[in-house]
């Protein structure tokens, strides 16, 4: 490990292992093994065929091994020693880098293969009272726009081009924190000849990873990124990060297979933030928009009953909505900002429509993991973990 003297941040970096001692190979002018199990040296030739296929040129889809390999970075991220890890370590990736933590406990990681690739690695929620404000600050704000975060920064950010889209105040704050220090290092990478990025994230991490991805999309599509700088998303365990016409921009952008949402069927945390649907979440052109005025036109007194019922199902959700811009805007960045008081609060809008977004790839809790990862009543994310994501994911037939 070492520290650059300029920014202080800290780089870790780690070699590949020598295969000749891991497996015990002695060579002699005929390049025979001596010493070597048939096991051993099976491994060492499939790892050999892994390693060259990942590194070959990024390609649309859902790809298992690429999935794995990302969980296997991912488990990096936990507040936990590396010791305690309980999923294999990664196979074709090094830590190359690892951000200082920032904003609401915000925290990145790089890793590459050292040949054509690097993963943007994003950490998730953490036992800290901040980072699950982030996750409570679910007021939403439009998809784009800017943040003012610290005096000297404003986050200019446009994830959609949608005016009718918006997206998690938190989340978006959190990738605010972090996306300085991601372009900075993503323009090293590409200057060194980089053009194919990983973007992962679980939990919380998937969340901001929607976020960046649109982000990195739209710098694209203006030309501050390379045209042929390739990105592929896998969101892991993520909770909903905006609304219905965000999501529409999203799938849109990535579609043909290059972003997926990858969910554990008994895991709670993709199902929140709590979704609140009006009758002004719709498209233009739908049968409520003129609803009062042909209830009018009817004769007394259905136009009476038929105008209680409308209200009876109308109001309660438009109330919810300004209760969650109160509670989950308002309320919550009071709290941040007794920790970062040069945050501006930003304009919430009034829609709480959170909806599943992305190419959904679904990994489905059967009788077998049930009796490996059983309900707990004391753990609430006994189904949210890296692990039973893990098992899953290697029995799945993607």
């Amino acid at each position: 490990m070492y520290r650059n003297q300029k920014s202080d941040f800290l780089f870790i970096v780690h070699h590949q292992p020598d295969y000749n001692l891991l497996f015990n190979i002695t060579f002699d002018d005929q390049f025979n093994i001596t010493s070597m199990k048939i096991h051993h040296f099976i491994t060492f030739i499939l790892s050999m065929i892994s390693m060259a296929l990942f590194a070959q040129t990024l390609k649309p889809g859902f790809d298992k091994e690429e999935y794995l390999e990302m969980l296997r970075i991912t488990q990096y991220q936990i507040d936990t020693p590396f010791k305690k890890l309980t999923v294999p370590q990664p196979l074709h990736h090094r830590l190359e880098y690892r951000s200082p933590v920032v904003g609401m406990k915000n925290r990145w990681d790089l890793w590459t293969n050292g040949k054509n690739d690097a993963v943007i690695s994003i950490r998730g929620s953490v036992g800290d009272m901040l980072s699950w404000l982030e996750n409570g600050y679910a007021a939403m704000v439009p998809a784009q726009g800017s943040l003012k975060i610290a005096d000297d920064y404003t986050f200019d950010y446009h994830l959609s081009d949608n005016p009718r889209a918006s997206v998690h105040t938190g989340w978006l704050t959190g990738l605010a924190f972090l996306s300085r220090d991601i372009l900075f290092r993503l323009d090293s990478c590409i200057g060194s000849g980089m053009k194919q990025f990983y973007l992962v994230g679980h939990s919380q991490g998937g969340a901001i990873n929607y976020m960046l991805t649109a982000y990195l999309y739209d710098l694209r599509k203006k030309g501050r990124i390379p045209a042929d700088v390739k990105f592929k998303t896998y969101c892991s365990a993520a909770p909903k990060p905006g609304n219905l016409y965000f999501a529409y921009d999203y799938e849109y952008m990535t579609r043909n297979g290059w972003a997926f949402n990858v969910v554990n069927s008994v895991d709670w945390v993709p199902e929140v933030p709590f979704s609140i649907q009006t009758n002004q979440d719709f498209n233009a052109v739908n049968p409520f928009t003129d609803a009062k005025k042909m209830i009018k036109k009817q004769k007394f007194p259905i136009n009476i009953l038929l105008g209680m019922m409308y209200s009876q199902l109308m109001n309660p959700p438009v109330k919810a909505v300004k209760n969650y811009k109160k509670n989950l805007g308002k309320r919550a960045h009071k709290m941040i900002n007794r920790s970062i008081p040069s945050f501006q609060m930003p304009s919430y809008v009034d829609n709480c429509n959170y909806v599943r977004t992305g190419t959904t790839i679904l990994l489905y809790a059967d009788a077998d993991y049930a009796a490996l990862f059983p309900d707990s009543k004391t753990n609430i994310f006994c189904h949210h973990f890296i692990e039973p994501y893990y098992y899953l994911a290697q029995k799945s037939d993607y």
